[in-house]
């Protein structure tokens, strides 16, 4: 089994490697919004780098998968570097694969290795093949996130071309073998005294090329369609939690069963409410009066209902009260709400109530 991809994940991105996760998450958003396929309608090559970003954003965006791809860029093969072998062997380059790696081998198989899962171009035997599965990272609002719901999406997954049925070729049109890998799918890049084989270009890993390209995916084989999907949406979920949808994901090949789609939750911010944890943050306004002499008021609770909150006499700016039991509920806990007061002042008093207001600071020795 060889290694099946030499892609540099933060060239893709744009980012060192050191980047910290904000600032992968901020280059993938920008980098998606741009090239996604909405935005590009009839453009392939978009859609490709749309679907590049997403896999990069994966494992980027994963501690222990950036972890793993961390050690594997030790070993060469990836980025720029990579110098093109000859031919299917990779003339002076010894072929690599993933059990010289001992242990590593199991990294490269789990997170590259789109064979097992039944991608195009890595697996050359015939029979049934897995789909491969999709990602994709859903904006949801914040009450959304806590109380859980229905959500319908749409999902933009490659699915075989109707018109070539997948072949890539014009109907009525013959197949002939690629001359870039010799019909086997896959050339290699040698680094290091060893090479590293991934998909050949020329062929997309079919290890065919069409005489003339089809002309509803411009010989790709595939085309990116939205699918409506229907989404549960689990109570108490927050940015970075993980939805995986079994049977969602691309079409298997030859009867193989489809792969899984993986939803990415990412909460929108709210303009009152905060989430800490299972804890919802407000912060509310109150009148000077009401701090001095006490009060009662509505509270707004993410659960669209209203609490009367009981404000004592002399409550200083900044006081926090809690409300229990008006939180997020997720694993059997609950969580609670707090609420900060903020003391207004009127920006503008008449002359007959800023008299009682010295008369006041007098009264209680007040200075001004």
């Amino acid at each position: 089994m060889t290694v099946t991809t030499s892609k540099d994940f933060y060239k893709i991105l744009g980012v060192p490697e050191n980047a910290g996760k904000d600032e992968i998450r901020k280059a993938y958003r920008k980098l998606a919004k741009k090239h996604h396929p909405d935005a590009n309608a009839g453009n392939p090559q978009a859609a490709e780098r749309f679907k590049e970003i997403g896999e990069a954003y994966s494992v980027l965006s994963n501690a222990e998968k950036r972890k793993q791809y961390d050690e594997m860029r030790k070993f060469g093969g990836f980025g720029p570097g990579a110098s093109r072998g000859a031919g299917r062997g990779g003339a002076g380059a010894e072929a690599f694969s993933f059990e010289d790696l001992g242990g590593l081998g199991d990294i490269f198989s789990s997170i590259f290795d789109r064979g097992r899962r039944g991608g195009r171009g890595f697996d050359r035997e015939r029979g049934p093949r897995r789909g491969q599965d999709v990602e994709f990272v859903v904006e949801i609002s914040l009450k959304t996130a806590v109380k859980g719901g229905k959500l319908p999406i749409e999902v933009p997954i490659a699915e075989e071309c109707a018109t070539c049925s997948g072949s890539g070729a014009r109907p009525g049109t013959a197949l002939r073998s690629c001359q870039e890998c010799g019909g086997s799918g896959t050339v290699s890049f040698g680094q290091g005294g060893f090479a590293v084989n991934r998909p050949c270009p020329a062929c997309m890993g079919r290890g065919t090329i069409p005489e003339a390209s089809c002309p509803s995916c411009a010989g790709a084989g595939r085309l990116r369609q939205k699918r409506k999907i229907q989404v549960s949406v689990p109570q108490g979920v927050e940015t970075g939690s993980r939805l995986r949808l079994s049977g969602q994901g691309e079409r298997g090949e030859s009867g193989g069963n489809p792969g899984d789609l993986i939803l990415t939750f990412q909460v929108k911010p709210h303009s009152f409410f905060q989430r800490k944890g299972l804890d919802i943050h407000v912060t509310i306004p109150i009148n000077v009066a009401q701090a001095i002499l006490g009060s009662k008021v509505k509270v707004r609770t993410i659960h669209d209902s209203h609490v009367v909150l009981k404000i004592p006499p002399g409550t200083q700016p900044g006081t926090r009260f809690r409300i229990p039991g008006q939180g997020v509920s997720k694993g059997g806990r609950q969580g609670d709400q707090y609420v900060e007061v903020k003391v207004e002042t009127p920006e503008a008093v008449p002359e007959e109530g800023r008299e009682k207001i010295r008369e006041f600071a007098e009264f209680t020795g007040l200075k001004y």
